[in-house]
C-alpha cells in the first residue's frame, strides 16, 4: 500500500522519534511536488522518511480515485470508502512507521475529507471526530494555499481536466475548509505563488522548527 521509504543517511542527527507532518490544500497548489521535495530533503538530513498519499493504492482508495473520472459515489458511500481507506493506512503504514522513529510525510489526510466532503454537505467537525478515533492528529499539517482560479489555471496548464473533485464551486468551498484551521497551533498556512524553489523554501522554514 506504501510508497518505499526515501533513501536515508546513517547519520547521528537522525530522528529518534517518530514525526508526522500532513500536507493539504486543493487541487493545483502543488502539494505533491511540495511534499516529495520535502521527503527529499529530510532524507538529506539524515532522516528515514516514509512518503504516502490519500487515497492510497489500496482497495478502498483505488475505487474513490476511479470516481473522480467516472463519476463520484453517493456522499455516504464517498465518506465511508475514505474513512475504510485511511482506518487501514493508518494500521499498516502511518502508526507502525511513526513508533519506528520515521518522518512521515502525506499528501493529503482527514482534513481534505473535512473539505471535500464538507462541500458535499457533511459538517467538517463530525468529519474530523469520526477520524480522530482512529487516525493520529499530525505533529505539523502545512495548508498550501492558492486561489481557485490560479489553480484551476494549473491543473489546466499540466494538460489535466478537471475532475469532479476540482469543479470550481467545489474548490471554493473547500479551500474555505482548509482555511478555516489556520488559527490552530500546529497549523501553516504556505503561500503556493512564486517559483517551486520559492515555495519549498517556505515549507522548509515551517517544518524547520519540528526539527530537532
Amino acid at each position: 500500500m506504501s510508497e518505499p521509504s526515501l533513501p536515508t543517511s546513517q547519520s547521528s542527527t537522525a530522528k529518534q522519534s517518530g514525526l508526522f507532518i500532513v500536507i493539504e490544500g486543493i487541487d493545483g497548489t502543488g502539494k505533491s511536488t511540495q511534499a516529495k521535495r520535502l521527503g527529499e530533503w529530510l532524507a538529506s538530513q539524515g532522516r528515514e522518511v516514509v512518503l504516502s498519499r490519500e487515497p492510497t493504492a489500496g482497495p478502498w482508495g483505488k475505487k474513490v480515485r476511479e470516481s473522480a473520472a467516472t463519476g463520484r459515489l453517493s456522499p455516504e458511500e464517498e465518506l465511508q470508502y475514505f474513512l475504510n481507506d485511511r482506518r487501514q493506512h493508518v494500521e499498516e503504514l502511518i502508526a507502525p512507521s511513526l513508533a519506528a522513529g520515521k518522518v512521515v510525510i502525506l499528501d493529503r489526510y482527514y482534513f481534505s475529507t473535512m473539505a471535500y466532503q464538507g462541500a458535499r454537505g457533511f459538517d467538517p467537525a463530525e468529519i474530523r471526530r469520526k477520524n480522530e478515533e482512529f487516525a493520529p492528529v499530525p505533529d505539523l499539517l502545512l495548508i498550501m494555499d492558492l486561489d481557485v482560479d490560479s489553480a484551476l489555471e494549473r491543473i489546466g496548464a499540466r494538460g489535466d481536466t478537471a475532475n469532479e473533485f476540482e469543479k470550481r464551486e467545489n474548490l471554493e468551498r473547500c479551500r474555505e475548509i482548509f482555511l478555516s484551521l489556520k488559527d490552530e497551533g500546529f497549523v501553516r498556512v504556505i503561500d503556493t505563488r512564486g517559483t517551486l524553489d520559492e515555495v519549498a523554501a517556505r515549507v522548509r522554514e515551517a517544518v524547520g522548527s519540528h526539527l530537532v
